[in-house]
C-alpha cells in the first residue's frame, strides 16, 4: 500500500513528517519530479527557508521569513548582511546525501546553510572503485 505523499511545501504545518535532527525545528521534505524540496519550520511553525535539490544540485526557493539567507554550494546568500554569527551552526537535517545546518546572526535572523554530504573514503583501493575522493 503507497503511502499518502506529503503536501503543503510553504505551509506552517505541511501535511509531512518532520524529520528534523534538532527538537528546535521542523524540517519537512517533499519530492516531486526527481526533485527534493527541504523546509525548515522554527518551532511556532513559522517557514524560515527552503531548498530544492537533485544530483547534487541545489537551489534556494523563494519562501520563508529568512529565504535571502538561504546559502547553497551555488548561490551565496541573496542580501548581504554585516550580522555575525552569535553561535555555531547547528544541523537541523542530514539524510546521508544532503545535510542543512542553522546558524544564528547577530542581527536577529537565521542563516540557512545546504550543502552536499561529503563522503570520507579511506581505502584507496575502494575510493577508486566507487569514484569517491
Amino acid at each position: 500500500m503507497a503511502a499518502t505523499p506529503a503536501t503543503g511545501l510553504g505551509q506552517s504545518w505541511p501535511n509531512a513528517s518532520d524529520v528534523s535532527t534538532n527538537p528546535n525545528f521542523h524540517v519537512y521534505v517533499f519530492a516531486m519530479g526527481g526533485v527534493e524540496y527541504i523546509q525548515v519550520n522554527d518551532m511556532n511553525g513559522n517557514v524560515l527557508g527552503s531548498v530544492g535539490t537533485a544530483g547534487g544540485q541545489f537551489i534556494t526557493l523563494p519562501i520563508g521569513r529568512f529565504a535571502q539567507q538561504v546559502v547553497t554550494p551555488s548561490q551565496p546568500a541573496s542580501a548581504s548582511t554585516t550580522a555575525a554569527p552569535v553561535a555555531a551552526a547547528t544541523t537541523v537535517y542530514n539524510d546521508g546525501t544532503t545535510t542543512v545546518t542553522a546558524t544564528p546572526l547577530s542581527d536577529g535572523t537565521l542563516q540557512l546553510n545546504a550543502a552536499a554530504v561529503q563522503t570520507i573514503c579511506s581505502d584507496p583501493v575502494d575510493c577508486n572503485m566507487k569514484g569517491l575522493q
